[in-house]
């Protein structure tokens, strides 16, 4: 395998609640108007990673972004989109990008958690029922550098914060 591959800076965004909610039936469970302009801000121009079903949640590939999709279907085949079957193949599809983007679903965010250096946190100040969530952010292996509060409105009924981690001796 190519060493290079892990040699970036591998960035997980996500928004979870305090729950580490992210989902549930395959959709958000909030709509965060300025977090997801954040997260197009963040990710145009680089290659994002997410499973099967996150992309199948969107109504069509990401424009402005190469977009790859991880799974376990050796036959799955999308429009404007390439296809891995491995982490290490994943990575290879965005070895042009030096901070590819990790964005769901929760089994996708646990099997790079371990190699990431960069996380991008939407903390959403509430607890919601779900069937996807965000790993665990162990504090001995992540340090917090930087927050952002927002408090909530009648526009945006929950307040968040944005949360970036960085991984410690990196």
């Amino acid at each position: 395998m190519n060493e290079s591959v892990f040699q970036k800076d591998i960035t997980l965004i996500a928004a979870a609640s305090e729950n580490n909610a992210l989902g549930k039936d395959n959709q958000l469970i909030w709509h965060i108007s300025d977090d997801l302009k954040r997260f197009k801000r963040l990710t145009s121009g680089h290659a994002i990673i997410m499973g099967r079903k996150t992309f199948e949640s969107m109504p069509k590939a990401l424009p402005n972004r190469k977009n790859i999709i991880l799974t376990r279907n050796r036959a799955y085949k999308a429009n404007d989109a390439f296809v891995a079957h491995t982490i290490e193949e994943a990575l290879e599809f965005a070895s042009d990008d030096p901070q590819p983007f990790i964005i769901g679903g929760g089994e996708i965010y646990s099997l790079f958690l371990p190699i990431a250096h960069t996380i991008e946190l939407t903390r959403v100040h509430d607890d919601f029922e779900a069937d996807a969530f965000f790993p665990e952010i162990d504090p001995q292996e992540w340090n917090l550098n930087a927050v952002e509060k927002y408090t909530s409105s009648p526009e945006q009924p929950y307040a968040y914060s944005y949360l970036t981690y960085k991984k410690q001796n990196q």
